[in-house]
């Protein structure tokens, strides 16, 4: 589908812990510009929904004679589903944040507000990867593990609109303590700052076995990243093959676990961890093969996202554009 040149426009926002990116998105998702800026959360809410705004009026400008009919933000937190304020957001040291109130106040733009990976994950749906099926799961793998679920051709959001944490299922009951305080959770393996501690950890405990890891950030232990293990089991390294195999192996339990529970067709695996490990697919995959129930299993296929960057913010213009009723269902 092409955009008809009278066609609503829709801003779509992707608010995280350090980024702010904001987009002008046509109703078939493509992006006609977008702004780009810290989001520098120690200056407060307000300070943040300022630049919101700012952005958008800059997008709103370049829209020209096109009509801006709303905008949608995905943020890196949990989001009541009725109200649209932020009830724990603590990248941006947010707790009951009345996002949405505040937004439209100072846009004069109805707003709509969700969680930035049930964004994307919309995106990937309706105008990504995941376009022209009814059920499917997406896992990002970044810093953190996120997800978001489309069950029977609608976005699940859940009773508190917290649906979709699949990096939050347990694949280790005594595993390593996680950031939500749980043990074993497949972000506690799997998330970037996990591989990065288990990394250190490993290095501190066999130096020998870890002197490549060590090499490539000059001896500083502490520099020591996910990215670190991705270039050297690129270039074979023994311990950061085995870490790639680790978080592979849980990212697949975890995969087991959402393919039994909702047994989607497609699971859209993705992130930065994954862009930067791309042999985590085929473990992934086969681990899960193996794990999971041969029925929920047998014609699931695991993809790639396709809209890059963008998913969350051209996701969550495409879902203000749903609530207003300006765009038909999928």
């Amino acid at each position: 589908m092409t955009s008809r040149k009278d066609a609503p426009l829709t801003i779509g926002v992707d608010l995280g812990g350090t980024k702010l990116a904001a987009a002008l998105v046509t109703e078939d998702g493509q992006v006609l510009c977008d702004v780009r800026r810290p989001s520098e959360p120690a200056r407060g809410g307000e300070q943040i929904v300022l630049a919101i705004a700012e952005a958008a009026r800059t997008l709103c400008d370049a829209a020209g004679d096109r009509e801006v009919v709303g905008i949608g933000v995905g943020v890196a937190g949990q989001v009541d589903p009725d109200t649209g304020a932020v009830r724990h957001a603590p990248n941006l040291h947010w707790t009951d944040f009345p996002l949405k109130a505040q937004l439209e106040d100072s846009v004069h733009l109805p707003v709509a507000v969700l969680n930035d990976v049930q964004a994307a994950t919309y995106g990937e749906w309706v105008h990504g990867a995941g376009h022209g099926v009814d059920d499917l799961v997406c896992m990002f793998v970044g810093t953190g593990v996120g997800g978001g679920v489309i069950a029977n051709g609608e976005l699940v959001r859940g009773a508190g609109g917290s649906a979709g944490e699949v990096g939050h299922i347990t694949v280790d009951l005594h595993g390593p303590v996680c950031r939500c305080g749980n043990r074993g959770c497949v972000e506690a393996y799997a998330g970037g700052w996990a591989i990065a501690e288990r990394a250190r950890a490993a290095v501190r405990a066999d130096p020998a076995l870890g002197a490549t890891l060590l090499a490539r950030e000059d001896g500083d232990i502490d520099r020591i990243a996910a990215h670190t293990v991705a270039r050297a089991a690129e270039a074979g390294d023994p311990l950061a093959r085995r870490l790639v195999l680790e978080t592979g192996e849980a990212l697949g339990a975890g995969a087991a676990a959402i393919v039994n529970g909702f047994n989607p067709c497609l699971l859209v695996l993705g992130g930065g961890v994954v862009d930067g490990m791309p042999q985590l697919l085929p473990i992934v995959d086969e681990v899960m093969r193996r794990r999971a129930l041969r029925a929920a299993a047998d014609e699931l296929r695991i993809v790639p996202p396709k809209l890059g960057a963008h998913a969350g913010s051209i996701g969550a213009a495409t879902w203000i554009l749903r609530q207003l009723g300006r765009s038909g269902d999928i």
